[in-house]
């Protein structure tokens, strides 16, 4: 085993193929992480809400309850748990829809065990890794906005002082704190890509792009904001109000 394998880590496998997912399991196991194999999206939730889990393996096309299914009740109240995950349908549109439910990363069957073992490595680490102290920032003031990250709740206070609120999903809530925190600097689509998504292909780029059509949206009624597309680099969030002279 790699040194920089997480130990220990607890996994949540909802996997509703019996014999697969115990195939699965025994081989994670042998790659010391701790494994509960739940067989459909009821029970999935279930063993979600009975403990604290690492990381998260869902099969899309499940009974009861769908992995997208699963994952939409779990993404409501936790947006940091990362998810994979694990369907036999490679179909565009089914890839961007489990990427816009906040999932990590995304495996069509069949797969290498080994390409999910270090998909769920890469997945790990970056989750522990210390983050930079300005993006430990919550809470954010960019125009007539006020921005709670950890809520995701977007206030719009108009001209005549009402106010107004959006809730965020996740993946919106994610990449705004990105443009917030770096507001009018330009925020590259590889770093957007690599931080919010795990990796920078084609589906993540096409994910991505839709969720700057929606937020572009969201910050409409304030004319001095604007997320402007800088091409060959990336996006930047401009807030004329704020820039420097």
């Amino acid at each position: 085993m790699s040194d920089s394998n997480p130990i220990d880590a607890k996994l949540l496998l909802v996997e509703d193929d019996r014999n697969f997912g115990d195939v699965l399991r025994s081989y994670l196991e042998a790659h010391d992480y701790d494994v509960t194999l739940a067989t459909d999206g009821v029970a999935g939730l279930e063993a979600y809400r009975g403990s604290n889990w690492d990381l998260c393996i869902f099969d899309v096309m499940m009974p009861r309850l769908s992995g997208f299914e699963l994952a939409k009740k779990i993404r409501e109240d936790d947006t940091q748990t990362p998810i994979i995950f694990l369907t036999a349908k490679a179909m565009k549109d089914d890839v961007l829809n489990g990427f816009e439910l906040g999932a990590d990363d995304y495996i069509t069957k069949p797969f290498n065990s080994e390409e999910l073992l270090a998909r769920i490595n890469v997945i790990l680490r970056r989750s522990q890794v210390p983050l930079d102290p300005k993006e430990e920032q919550t809470d954010f003031e960019f125009g007539r906005f006020h921005f709670n990250f950890p809520l995701r709740i977007l206030t719009l206070t108009s001209e005549k002082g009402e106010k107004s609120k959006e809730k965020l999903s996740p993946k919106e809530a994610q990449l705004l704190r990105l443009f917030a925190i770096n507001k009018n600097d330009i925020l590259s689509r590889s770093e957007a890509l690599t931080k919010i998504w795990g990796e920078d292909n084609y589906f993540t780029a096409r994910s991505m792009d839709v969720f700057v059509t929606k937020l572009r949206k969201y910050l409409k009624p304030d004319p001095a904001i604007e997320i402007v597309n800088i091409h060959g680099n990336g996006f930047q969030l401009l807030v004329r109000d704020e820039q420097e002279s």
